[in-house]
């Protein structure tokens, strides 16, 4: 099982990176290249009641969330954020934040 396992990982690896950053794109005068957050993981297992006969099973899954890209022209490098994930990836913060702070702030009244 280890050496699925090894293999498993380096498939997870291999596909985080590849989401990440994706291939760099020619757009007439301007290199882009695409930039996500990437998450993601495996889990595998084994178990049954007899130990001759153990069923082995696992798998892997992940998300990705396009942050912006890397855009390369005649002025330089610089990176140009995705707004609508931007706005998506910090409603929950924001909505935690303001659930959060007043009960902090009656907290430390008392």
């Amino acid at each position: 099982m280890s050496e699925r396992r090894d293999a498993t990982n380096g498939t997870v690896t291999k596909v985080g990176a590849r989401l990440a950053y994706g291939e760099k794109i020619d757009f007439g005068h301007e290199q882009i290249i695409p930039v996500a957050f990437w998450a993601g993981g495996s889990a595998e297992g084994q178990g049954g009641l007899d130990p001759d006969r153990r069923a082995e099973g696992g798998g892997e899954g992940g998300v990705a969330i396009p942050l912006g890209a890397y855009v390369g022209d005649d002025y330089g490098t610089r990176f140009r954020p995705n707004i609508i994930a931007l706005l998506a990836t910090l409603t929950p913060l924001v909505m935690v934040a303001g659930w959060a702070l007043p009960r902090l702030v009656k907290a430390l009244k008392k």
